[in-house]
This record gives C-alpha cells, sequence and structure tokens, in this order.
C-alpha cells in the first residue's frame, strides 16, 4: 500500500482510496475517458474486476454484491453512453435503498459543456436518482471525495452515489492522504430515537391487544434481524414483511404472516386492517401495501420507525413517529417493554384467517405451475439459499411460496420494479456470498433484458442457478390486461418471440435443462442444486394463463381483495 502522503496520479490515488475502504471487488467496462484508470488496474492484485457486458449490467452486480453482503457495491464505467446506460441500474438502487457508488469517467474539464466527443452531463441526469452525486474538478479533491461518496452511500439510509471523473482529473498527480475525518454539513444522521417517544411507542404495545409488526427493507439493511425476533416473540406480537422485507423475520415461525400488500397473504392484510396497534420498523408505506390510504389500517394506533425523517408522514399520516435506526430502537424497545398482555385470542382470529383463504394451487391436473416450482426449490433448499427474482408474476409467488428464513437472501427488485434485474444482480451476488446457492429466478421477459450477462456469468464461472419461469407471455401485464382491460391482449404474447432458453444456454456452454412436467422440474431442480462448478440454466414451461392471487386492485382498498378470477372478498 502507498502511504498517505505520496504524489501520485489520480488514477492511482482512485485505487489507493478503493483500497483504504475495504473495497474487494468492482463491476464494469472500460472506455476512453477511463482508459488510465484500466490502466493502472493492470497491476493492482487487491481487487477482482468483473467485466460486465453492459452498464446496466454492471449497476445491478454491483447491488446484488451490496445488497446480499451489506458492503457497498462499486461500480466503474466510462463517460457519455457508459454512464447514462448506468442510470436505470442506480434508480433501482435508489427506490431500493441500496449503497453503491458508481464511477463515471468524464471529458476533460476544459471540454465540459462544449458538447464533446461522449460527454454527457451525468451528474445532472442522476441528481433525483441519487443520494448525492460528485464531480471531481481536481485531482487534490478526488480522495476526499470518494471518501466522502462511500461514507454517504452506506450511512443513514443506504443509497446510491455518483462520483464523475473527468479524464484530466485522473491524469493529474497529487499527495495521497485519506487520513480525515467525514464531515458534510446538514447530514447528521441520527441512530438513537427519542427517549420519550420509545417509551411512549413501549408503553402503547404493552396495551395492545391487537400489534401487529409491519417490516420493511430497513431491518435487513439494519442487519437488525435479532432485534425484531426478540422483540416479536418476548412480546407474543404477529410479523408481516413488505416484498423487501422479506427474511429480516423467520418465514416458518408461528408469527410469521409473510408478505401483505397487493398480492400478500389474506390473513396478512386481513391483521393489517383489524390491528389496534400497528408498529411500522423501517418500512416506508408503499402505495403496493397501503392501497387506498384512507382505509388502511384505519383502527390502529400508527407508530413510525425509521431513519429517515423525509420518510415518515410523507405517505400516511402516523400518530406517533420515531427517527433512528431501528437496530437500536427495537433494541430499546424490547428493555422498556416489562408486560406482555395475553395475545392468544389475536394469534387464533389470525390462524382463522389463514384457515380460511390459504394459499392453495392445482397439482391435480399435471400441468406445472410456477408456484409448484418454488415450493419446491423452497423445500429443497430449507431456506438456505439466496433467492434473486427478477419482476412480474413470478416475483410474487416467490414471495408468498418461498420460506426465506434469513435476512439477505431474498434480493428482488421492489420500488422501481426493474425487468432484468435478476442475472445480473445473482452475478454480484456470487462474488459475495460462498456458502449458500445463488438461485435467479425469472420470467422469460425479464431474462431477456440482460441475457448478454449470460456471458459473463460464463466467462467469470458463476455458480448460479439459472431459472427462466416460462409462461410464453409477459405475465403480470397479461393478467391485468384479462382482469381489468377487457381480455385485450395487446404485444403480451411472446410465444413466437421467444428463443430457445435450452440452445442459447447450450451455445455459450451452460448445462441447461427444460422441464414441462412436475416430475421432470423435481430432476432438474435436483441436478442444478448439485452443481457449483459454473453456471446452470433450468426452463420451467409453464401454465400460460395461470394468475397469481390474492390480488388488490391497484388504488383500492386492501380491504378489496381477489381471490380467483373475478372474485373479490370484502375484508371487515
Amino acid at each position: 500500500m502507498k502511504k498517505s502522503g505520496s504524489k501520485l496520479s489520480g488514477a492511482a490515488i482512485f485505487f489507493e482510496s478503493l483500497k483504504q475502504e475495504n473495497v474487494e471487488v468492482i463491476f464494469g467496462i472500460p472506455g476512453g475517458a477511463t482508459i488510465k484508470i484500466y490502466e493502472e488496474l493492470y497491476d493492482i492484485d487487491f481487487l477482482t474486476h468483473i467485466l460486465a457486458k453492459h452498464e446496466q449490467g454492471a449497476t445491478h452486480m454491483a447491488e446484488g454484491y451490496a445488497r446480499s453482503t451489506g458492503k457497498v457495491g462499486v461500480a466503474l464505467v466510462t463517460s457519455g453512453p457508459g454512464a447514462t446506460n448506468t442510470v436505470t441500474g442506480i434508480a433501482n438502487a435508489y427506490m431500493d435503498s441500496s449503497p453503491i457508488v458508481v464511477f463515471t469517467g468524464q471529458v476533460p474539464t476544459a471540454l465540459i459543456g462544449n458538447d464533446a466527443f461522449q460527454e454527457a452531463d451525468i451528474v445532472g441526469i442522476t441528481r433525483p436518482i441519487t443520494k448525492h452525486n460528485f464531480l471531481v474538478r481536481d485531482v487534490k479533491d478526488l480522495a476526499e471525495t470518494i471518501k466522502k461518496a462511500f461514507f454517504i452511500a452506506s450511512t443513514g439510509r443506504p443509497g446510491p452515489v455518483v462520483v464523475d471523473l473527468p479524464k484530466d482529473v485522473i491524469a493529474d498527480t497529487h499527495t495521497f492522504d485519506y487520513s480525515g475525518k467525514v464531515e458534510i454539513r446538514g447530514y447528521k444522521p441520527n441512530y438513537s430515537g427519542h427517549k420519550n417517544q420509545i417509551k411512549k411507542a413501549a408503553n402503547a404495545i404493552q396495551k395492545a391487544k391487537r400489534p401487529l409488526l409491519y417490516v420493511g427493507g430497513g431491518v435487513i439493511m439494519s442487519d437488525a434481524a435479532k432485534e425484531l425476533t426478540e422483540l416479536a416473540r418476548k412480546n407474543n406480537i404477529p410479523v408481516t414483511m413488505t416484498l423487501q422485507g422479506l427474511g429480516a423475520f423467520p418465514g416458518n415461525d408461528k408469527l410469521s404472516l409473510g408478505m401483505l400488500g397487493m398480492h400478500g397473504m389474506f390473513w396478512a392484510n386481513m391483521a393489517v386492517n383489524n390491528c389496534d396497534v400497528l408498529v411500522a420498523l423501517g418500512a416506508r408505506f408503499d402505495d403496493r401495501v397501503t392501497g387506498d390510504i384512507d382505509s388502511f389500517a384505519s383502527k390502529a394506533y400508527k407508530i413510525h420507525v425509521d431513519i429517515d425523517p423525509t420518510a415518515i408522514e410523507k405517505n400516511v399520516l402516523v400518530d406517533l413517529p420515531i427517527v433512528g435506526d431501528v437496530k437500536h430502537i427495537m433494541s430499546e424497545l424490547s428493555e422498556e417493554i416489562k408486560e406482555v398482555p395475553d395475545r392468544t385470542k389475536w394469534l387464533k382470529q389470525i390462524e382463522g384467517w389463514r384457515k380460511q383463504c390459504p394459499l392453495t394451487y392445482k397439482t391435480d391436473d399435471g400441468i406445472l405451475r410456477t408456484a409448484y416450482v418454488i415450493e419446491k426449490i423452497s423445500e429443497k433448499t430449507k431456506g438456505n439459499a439466496v433467492v434473486i427474482s427478477d419482476v412480474g408474476q413470478h416475483q410474487m409467488w416467490i414471495a408468498q411460496f418461498f420460506k426465506f428464513t434469513q435476512p439477505r437472501t431474498h434480493l428482488s427488485s421492489g420500488g422501481l420494479g426493474t425487468m432484468g434485474f435478476g442475472l445480473p444482480a445473482a452475478i454480484g451476488v456470487s462474488m459475495g456470498i460462498k456458502d449458500k446457492p445463488i438461485i435467479s429466478i425469472s420470467g422469460d421477459g425479464g431474462f431477456q433484458m440482460n441475457i448478454q450477462e449470460l456471458i459473463t456469468a460464463v466467462a467469470y464461472k458463476r455458480p448460479i442457478k439459472i431459472f427462466i419461469i416460462n409462461n410464453s407471455f409477459l405475465g403480470m401485464v397479461r393478467q391485468w390486461q384479462e382482469l381489468f382491460h377487457e381480455e385485450k391482449y395487446s404485444f403480451t404474447d411472446l410465444s413466437e418471440a421467444n428463443p430457445d432458453f435450452v440452445r442459447v444456454g447450450k451455445a455459450l456452454g451452460i448445462p441447461s435443462y427444460a422441464a414441462s412436467s412436475m416430475e421432470e422440474a423435481d430432476k432438474y431442480i435436483d441436478k442444478a442444486l448439485e452443481m457449483t462448478d459454473g453456471p446452470v440454466l433450468v426452463e420451467f414451461r409453464v401454465l400460460k394463463e395461470d394468475m397469481v392471487f390474492p390480488m388488490v386492485p391497484s388504488g383500492a382498498s386492501i380491504s378489496d381483495m381477489m381471490i380467483k378470477r373475478h372474485n373479490p372478498i370484502r375484508m371487515v
């Protein structure tokens, strides 16, 4: 390691800064504006560089790595189209609060604003979708800026940071110094909640006859699964989770209600609608959770714990806000709560709702269904796998039928809903997680949006189980077309447009298989789980017209759940 005080090029300062941040892997594609960085990288031995096939893929890889490890993910791309190709990945990380730093090349500072070759104002473009971004105009500011970028990305509510690096800044020289403490005016994340507010919350929970913990991804980001489990079990409080919160609480625990919201469990939504105290932990009251805001948890005293003060009362008015880190606050709540009332009646009521509308699917007609595939994967892995889902119907079936028992084992594009997220994110996961099977599950439509990253998986021998759920439709859009748009299946039928996925996989040297029956699905899931020396691909040819239920129509109250085609249930 070069010592602080050495005079280095901007490119060398870049890597020395990454070394100080303990960066082990970066994902990227070289270009003209970053050529000096890649020249320096040629002799770097402390990190691994993964060459993606598209900059969007590189950004999703960085996010997959970040979300599965809890570390900051890093992407490195060139200027112009290289930078603009990262926008979807950055927006995805922003919506899901994932800590990544994206370094973009830029034309020399003297040419900025002159429409130079491969110039794009990536700072301006990404300002609405980053936690913060920087344009480094002088090499003397480079190390300090990188330090700030990692600090901002990983503290408070995590999020993406962009650092734009002009070509001349990378070529210039300066003394390297990484010793200073980060001080950013106006940015002081509050980790410990207000003591009086915590006492009020503890008192409300103690008195509650029908309490409910509503858990979001913030609990996972804060590494607070242990504190959540203690709070729930000690006080006999049921737990429902958002899509991003799955895994924060064991899905096989008797207190787990699974996911709530638009495609959530019937009993979870019933519990929300009938609880007397709702404790939101690291969740943002997303519209897919609340449905019609006016009727959401209308009987409940609402407590909202979040590290981001702007998230509180952004969507839903609450009775008791607590700004701070959920890990600290849940620990303090557990200490403050001294009495636990008998909640047997409440838990029995929830169990009655489970029996009233259980999750089921047909198995006696010999037709392969996605729910069967997901349930079998869950059973065969015993939940001990990292599952990365793409976006669509299969995403909701995963949330419903896979029993996640550990945090950071379920990755999905939640806020932005980015089709094409799954495969590259799984590659990122594979660079950080070595002790669990890594399973990428995509629909046939979404899979094709970043299909080029199959080449990356092969090139680096990533041990990923690539499962494609092929219903020959853009399934979720087709479901909406059937239910709400007069069965006008406009441009959602892919039966004539899809490639032969098995032949595509084999062409790249990937062991590839197709399953059309439940017996074949069992066989090839087992086969894929046994393979560890590189990627394996299995295409599951499932029922084309299958639909995800329960379902709350967009904008409706979660009191209006559809449990089958054209059959709403009014909850009370």
